[in-house]
């Protein structure tokens, strides 16, 4: 039997799912893959000239010192990811998730928010790293979270420097900022995601002792969170990464991309 029937038996035998997703699953939608410098580059060219990397400006320090620059990245991404139609796998995975009898839940470390443009119930998702739809405050004026306005953030698209008006907060006018949590991040606001984990949480004891899948997409080792919560979680666990698909004993590897992935093994099912 080969790897793809094997996921298809795990997927139809389980009374339960858990979706784990990284930056890979969003490759097939036509977002960029930020993997290795040249990789981000490629999507942000006057980048490359100022000798900044994605873990550079990935980074609050931005937001403190050059708002137009930090928002110029964030504000471009959050743009595109508004712009972009999630890939036919998410569908596939929610006509999988909603035969679950003990239902299902999504971990991803992605901050797009296309599960929930698929049509993903919000309340079964954990966004590990927090999502571009939201904002905090920068001076900490409230420790509220709340939703990002439907508003473009203008963006010079030969710089990619934001233009006015930056985002702002709603209660005292100062600067926003994504509720993402960036690499040297001391200032991110948690209380979203901690909701969400504590659902996650409640789901995972709920199950105990129900059969479970764990398919896993594009959840690279450079940022493990997502691979190892996937490798932790107790059920059969389904790899799918075309560069690291290495799974640990009994796992199911699948050295393919996401779509082409959960294409074969849909009809496998």
């Amino acid at each position: 039997m080969g790897a793809e029937e094997l996921a298809a038996e795990a997927v139809r035998s389980a009374d339960a799912l858990l979706i784990g997703a990284g930056a890979g699953m969003g490759v097939d939608s036509g977002l960029p893959d930020f993997r290795g410098n040249e990789g981000f580059w490629r999507a942000y060219p006057p980048f490359k000239q100022l000798g900044l990397s994605f873990v550079k400006l990935a980074n609050p320090y931005w937001f403190h010192h050059d708002p137009e620059q930090a928002w110029g990245f964030y504000g471009h991404r959050r743009n595109l990811y508004r712009t972009t139609q999630p890939h036919a796998g998410f569908a596939i995975l929610r006509r999988w998730a909603e035969r679950m009898p003990a239902g299902w839940f999504v971990f991803t470390s992605n901050v797009d928010g296309h599960f929930q443009r698929a049509g993903f119930d919000a309340d079964r998702i954990v966004e590990c790293h927090g999502s571009l739809d939201f904002l905090q405050c920068m001076n900490y004026c409230t420790q509220e979270i709340w939703p990002a306005p439907s508003e473009a953030v203008p963006i010079d698209e030969a710089t990619f420097r934001a233009r006015p008006h930056l985002p702002s907060c709603k209660s005292c006018g100062g600067l926003a900022r994504p509720n993402v949590l960036m690499f040297n991040d001391g200032e991110w606001l948690a209380s979203r995601t901690e909701g969400q984990f504590a659902a996650y949480t409640a789901w995972r004891k709920s199950i105990r002792g129900r059969r479970l899948a764990v398919v896993e997409l594009g959840a690279g080792t450079h940022v493990p969170t997502v691979r190892l919560e996937c490798e932790d979680a107790g059920g059969t666990l389904i790899r799918i990464n075309p560069r690291e698909p290495q799974a640990p004993a009994g796992g199911i590897s699948l050295p393919l991309g996401a779509l082409d992935a959960l294409q074969r093994i849909d009809a496998a099912l």
